[in-house]
């Protein structure tokens, strides 16, 4: 039984409510500002009201008479003059109006605790930005830091959020170690547990210090606005790209700064290596990119780790195989390259004979390996080859050929990987808490900020080929069928997923959908697990997975 839809007025109350508290706190500002005049005589004609009326309570009781006779008569002296009202309404207007002004002094500089704060800051720098030999220098033990620092800003507890400062022309800037002790002393004296972004401009001889806003967490796998080709990795800050997409977090809709990997024949970096610490959340990234390589194309997952996280794929349309074992991963992988030549061949073909290439060579084709140093371990003891060493065509040639390689492993098992991984996948993404040092090491470039002290799950930094060093955010995309996972997070990642290839009944009232969903895959015979395009049907591997055909 299909559900039905929720009713328009559940799914976008929300936002139509935040959209009409922002429409009403625009008005409330545009009438703030056309009756500011109106607000301030009022405010003047009350100040004056409240003052006569305490001069009029601090009178003698003898002297109140003679004051209202004499009140009376200039009121009456100027209502007989000409034009008397007139210019004495005008005089109470003005001396209400400057009386009813604003007269808050605004602040114009730092407070005590602040200047403290960017003298030690000042005192500190001295000893790397100052030397002997300079007859005027800018730091100075004992100086002034309003001559060093240009620009500053605190934060409401007092702390530094943004600080511009320049330093001497011989400071030697063009060396990465000596900046990376800047770097390292800002970090401490500004405060410890934030990120910080570090700007130097070379030519002006300036450091500008920014305190970065940490990423969201709370996009989780949703479909994505991309054009033909392009996958969403994650999510990074404002500046650092040009292009938002629509996305659905806390229950609002909003645009999000989105890292864009593209893939094809005209990408730069059509393969990419994902990498980071146990728990850094490389597997639930290689999900996310299997849920939107299914909507376009063809996957083919291997599992190294053999904890079935790519369990709710199994059987799903456009999921060619989900292998666990190493005999089948052997025999995917065999056929992937297989597939790869096919691809060529084909293309070759239809080229020289001025044709275009047929359909079933341009349907994208995703082969995506999570943790293949295990397998590595397993073959050296059965005697059997790497199964990396079949990727090799894939990664030379997937690129004409349609054909993109994902491959995900731990941090301290890169010397495990082929020389074909290392050199061919040249976008690459490092999650989980790193050293600059490491993220240097995977990235080709080292991270133009600070890393963060608390890393969630999915945080980490991509580089897309020679491009820049780009913070990133992953979309929570968890197993649905894992206890830990929420039941908001469960329902998304299972309205991803693409139907069975085989139809399946519904959940009885009251059943787990995400078990009815385990069922129905595992329901789902091997035989129909692989439909190819053209080729031969899919036959069961050696090790019981599910291996398609050789065309």
């Amino acid at each position: 039984m299909a559900r039905r839809p929720l009713p328009r007025i559940l799914t976008s109350g929300s936002a139509q409510i935040a959209r009409g508290r922002e429409l009403a706190r625009t008005a409330a500002d545009s009438a703030t500002d056309v009756l500011h005049p109106l607000i301030t005589v009022s405010r003047g004609l009350r100040m004056l009201a409240t003052a006569a009326r305490q001069k009029w309570a601090g009178t003698p009781k003898d002297r109140r008479g003679p004051a209202l006779f004499l009140v009376a008569a200039c009121v009456l002296v100027v209502a007989l003059i000409p034009y008397g009202p007139l210019l004495g309404l005008i005089t109470l207007m003005g001396v209400a109006g400057w009386k009813g002004r604003d007269t808050t002094p605004v602040p114009t500089g730092p407070d005590d605790t602040e200047v403290k704060r960017l003298q030690s800051l000042y005192e500190a720098l001295v000893p790397y930005f100052a030397v002997p030999e300079d007859p005027n220098p800018l730091y100075a033990h004992g100086g002034a830091w309003g001559a060093a620092f240009d620009d500053h800003a605190f934060d409401s507890g007092g702390r530094l959020t943004r600080l511009q400062l320049r330093y001497p022309p011989y400071f030697p800037d063009s060396d990465p170690d000596v900046r990376a002790r800047i770097e390292q002393l800002l970090q401490a004296k500004c405060g410890r547990g934030r990120e910080y972004l570090f700007e130097w401009e070379e030519e002006a001889n300036q450091l500008t210090v920014t305190v970065l806003p940490a990423l969201s967490t709370a996009i989780v796998a949703q479909p994505f606005v991309t054009a033909p080709g392009e996958t969403v990795l994650g999510f990074t800050d404002d500046s650092a790209v040009r292009r938002t997409v629509p996305v659905m977090a806390d229950g609002e809709n909003r645009d999000e700064p989105p890292v864009l990997w593209r893939t094809g024949p005209r990408s730069t970096a059509p393969h990419l290596l994902v990498t980071g610490p146990p728990g850094s959340g490389a597997t639930s990234l290689l999900r996310s990119l299997a849920l939107q390589a299914v909507q376009h194309g063809e996957v083919l997952i291997v599992e190294g780790g053999g904890t079935g996280d790519f369990g709710c794929l199994a059987g799903r349309t456009g999921v060619l195989a989900v292998e666990c074992g190493l005999a089948g991963a052997l025999a995917g992988l065999e056929w992937a390259a297989s597939e790869t030549e096919r691809r060529l061949i084909a293309a070759n073909r239809a080229g020289q004979s001025g044709l275009p290439a047929p359909e079933d060579t341009r349907r994208p084709l995703w082969i995506l390996l999570d943790r293949p140093s295990v397998f590595g371990h397993l073959a050296a003891a059965e005697g059997r080859p790497d199964p990396q060493e079949l990727l090799t065509v894939p990664l030379r040639h997937g690129r004409s050929a349609h054909v993109t390689v994902v491959v995900a492993d731990q941090l301290d098992s890169l010397d495990t990987l082929s020389d074909a991984v290392l050199t061919c996948a040249r976008a690459r993404v490092i999650l989980g808490a790193a050293a600059p040092a490491q993220v240097e090491a995977v990235l080709g470039a080292p991270p133009r900020s600070t890393p963060p002290a608390d890393v969630p799950p999915g945080r980490g930094y991509a580089r897309l080929g020679t491009g820049p060093v780009l913070r990133l955010q992953v979309p929570a995309t968890p197993d649905p069928y894992d206890d830990a996972t929420s039941e908001a997070h469960r329902r998304a990642v299972l309205g991803l997923l693409p139907g069975p290839h085989q139809a399946v009944s519904a959940p009885a009232s009251g059943e787990d959908p995400a078990a009815a969903e385990r069922t129905a895959a595992q329901s789902v015979p091997d035989q129909e697990r692989a439909p190819g395009h053209g080729r031969a049907p899919a036959a069961a591997g050696p090790a019981g997975g599910v291996v398609p055909a050789e065309g």
